[in-house]
């Protein structure tokens, strides 16, 4: 091959990011490596003709209808450099992460927490702030989950994203537990509050002292259509609060609708997943195993024969690899109109790299490297899906001429047939080696990825994603304008069903009766809203009079109310929704009960009281006569479709238990 030939190959693959040119996004062998003229002048350059047009052509405004967002746990550019130059050669390409188009780089530093330097730049961040600062926008102090440093929750994107309609996703090969899926789907002080067990590391945030509950029991009821990764262990532990208090988290999670997996037998049936059946898949009860066998580095190791990576015998099979765990994602999410946003981590890259472990690291950055390219496949067959690749934080390795004389190294062969050093110099041999406080590489294809482009700060993410996808940021509004329907009227000790509709904003609602005889109400349980929806069974109270069901919204605080007659002799009730939003103390647009018993109105979003009826704020209007009828459907189809769900999710655990292992039926 001729310079010039070799020329115009390189230029071609720089200009395949363009839309015009996507086809030739196709990924460089695995036994490829510099060529053989990069000895020549221009022989090693990778984009040696103009390239404006390319990147022009790369640039694509939004909004996007789906967003897929791959994160590298601690990938620095060494990292990228080091797998790259032992599986591609130093003149060669990864496929995935470098055949994105557009590229930037971002600071990741974290902030203090309090004392004199509190919300002052803390210059070395864990995965645990820089997650934080991605998934809300906020920067935090390390070892927080998505609150402020005053420990203030913040709204995530997956949260949002699940607001706005759109289809959600949580992949790691960490345990789903660690940090960077953790930030996507709980808020905690402290990232090491995993389970109900973690006493100690929960603190107030456990359930039974009034918290949100453990990382896991709040991957539960973030209730991500797609859930997928290790930690299993977790689940397995027993709530010890809340009205699943004595079941295991598997259970629970059995108990609100989800299909459980836990083998790749299990995720391959899988047909489908979504809010009334979404998927928790766990493969391993901790951490995923390296696609390498261990090769720790040693003082003096770079001065010995270089050594080749060699496959880990412990390694899952192919079809729970994170390139298969990301593709069988998106075959699930992308199912309609409505989009989805799906993030998906390469987590040991990190692991390895604190344990001064080359082969471990560099395999970890393959496997992201192929998840990465299975997305970007997905985002140029589709034409409407943005792809953005980066890290959490910069970590330590580093590929050195000689070997240091007091920190650990290793020699590697790489596909060149040269020998690559690497290099560990913040800790001791058997020490954790540090993260490091550098910027780092963030990249994009696909409408609205322009804007990854220069040097940005990690929370921009968040921002270039919600815009991306025209996400409504306003949680407590999206439920605003909720209505609730019951029936008129009901027979003493009778059960009914209470629903509730457009409750957008919220995953969950709390359920009280009030019987208005002035016993205590009765707590109706914590009851997941499903598609905006939700509904709710009671039972009347014994004697004759009236009763109000009052739900209100977990994460909006939007209290609803209805007011039911119970009557001796009640047959068949007519159902009528008497929409009510308890409005905030002192609200001078709180109207008093009406005559008939409904309590008209909606809450303008900031209330944030529960209770029973009283007045309320301006809204939509109560349901009577013959406009019942729309409600009355309503809660009917409401009231059906739980029934199916709970013959599907029987159906499921039968089918789960008698195709799992043996020693897998008592975990589910």
């Amino acid at each position: 091959m001729t310079p010039t030939t070799r020329r115009r190959r390189a230029a071609l693959i720089t200009g395949a990011v363009a839309i015009s040119a996507s086809l030739a996004l196709v990924p460089t062998v695995a036994s490829a490596a510099t060529p053989a003229e990069v000895a020549e002048n221009g022989g090693a350059a990778r984009s040696i003709d103009d390239s404006t047009q390319v990147l022009l052509d790369s640039v694509k405004g939004g909004p996007a209808k789906n967003v897929i967002l791959l994160i590298g746990d601690g990938m620095g550019d060494s990292e990228i450099t080091s797998a790259r130059n032992y599986a591609y050669g130093a003149g060669g390409q990864l496929p995935g992460i470098d055949a994105l188009p557009l590229t930037g780089q971002y600071t990741t530093y974290s902030l203090y927490r309090d004392g004199a330097n509190k919300g002052k730049p803390d210059y070395v961040p864990d995965s645990a702030a820089t997650g934080s600062a991605w998934a809300t926008g906020t920067k935090t102090y390390d070892n927080a989950i998505s609150v402020d440093i005053d420990g203030v929750p913040q709204d995530t994107l997956l949260e949002i994203a699940k607001a706005n309609g759109k289809k959600t996703g949580n992949v790691s090969t960490a345990e789903l537990q660690d940090a960077t899926p953790a930030v996507q789907a709980a808020h905690v002080a402290a990232r090491s509050c995993y389970g109900p067990d973690s006493v100690t590391q929960c603190g107030a945030d456990a359930l039974d002292q009034g918290g949100l509950g453990s990382i896991s029991e709040q991957i539960i009821g973030t209730r991500a259509d797609v859930t997928l990764g290790g930690g299993a262990a977790s689940f397995t532990q027993t709530a010890r609060a809340g009205q699943w208090q004595g079941e295991t988290l598997f259970d629970q999670a059995a108990d609100r609708g989800y299909q459980i997996v836990r083998d790749a037998a299990g995720l391959g049936a899988l047909a489908a997943a979504d809010q009334t059946a979404p998927v928790l898949g766990t493969f391993t009860d901790g951490n995923f195993p390296t696609r390498f066998a261990a090769t720790t580095a040693t003082v003096g190791g770079a001065d010995l024969a270089p050594q080749t990576c060699t496959p880990n015998p412990q390694r899952l099979s192919t079809d729970l690899s994170l390139r298969s765990l990301t593709e069988k994602s998106i075959d699930l999410l992308d199912t309609g109109d409505e989009g989805f946003f799906l993030q998906v981590e390469g987590a040991s890259i990190d692991k390895r790299d604190h344990s001064a472990d080359a082969c471990g690291q560099i395999g970890e950055v393959l496997d992201l490297d192929e998840a990465v390219r299975a997305a970007l496949d997905f985002a140029i067959a589709d034409g409407d899906t943005m792809v953005i690749v980066t890290a959490d934080h910069a970590h330590t390795s580093q590929i050195v001429d000689s070997t240091p004389p007091a920190t650990l190294s290793t020699a590697l062969t790489t596909v060149d047939g040269t020998t690559m050093k690497i290099a560990y110099g913040t800790a001791a041999a058997g020490g954790s080696q540090q993260h490091t406080g550098s910027q780092l590489r963030v990249a994009g294809y696909g409408p609205g990825a322009g804007n990854v482009v220069g040097l940005i700060d990690q929370t921009d993410n968040f921002f270039t994603i919600a815009n991306a996808l025209e996400l409504d940021r306003d949680l407590d509004g999206l439920s605003a304008d909720a209505t609730i329907s019951g029936p008129t009227e009901v027979a003493p000790d009778s059960g009914f069903t209470v629903s509730a509709a457009g409750l957008g904003g919220d995953r969950q609602v709390r359920a009280v009766l009030d019987a208005g005889d002035g016993s205590d109400p009765v707590d109706l349980g914590l009851v997941d809203v499903v598609d905006g929806t939700v509904t709710v069974s009671a039972t009347a109270p014994a004697e004759a009079g009236t009763a109000t069901v009052t739900l209100t919204g977990v994460q909006s605080g939007l209290s609803l109310s209805a007011v039911v007659a119970v009557v001796d002799g009640a047959v068949v009730p007519a159902p009528t929704a008497t929409p009510s939003a308890t409005p905030a103390p002192g609200d001078p647009s709180a109207t008093p009960t009406d005559p008939a018993g409904v309590v008209p109105g909606a809450d303008d979003g900031s209330a944030g009281g529960a209770g029973g009826a009283g007045t309320a704020g301006s809204g939509p209007l109560a349901f009577t006569g013959s406009e019942a009828l729309p409600a009355l459907l309503l809660a009917l189809m409401l009231v059906a479709s739980g029934a199916v769900l709970v013959a599907r999710r029987r159906r499921q655990q039968q089918q789960q238990l008698a195709s799992a292992n043996g020693d897998l039926g008592p975990q589910l």
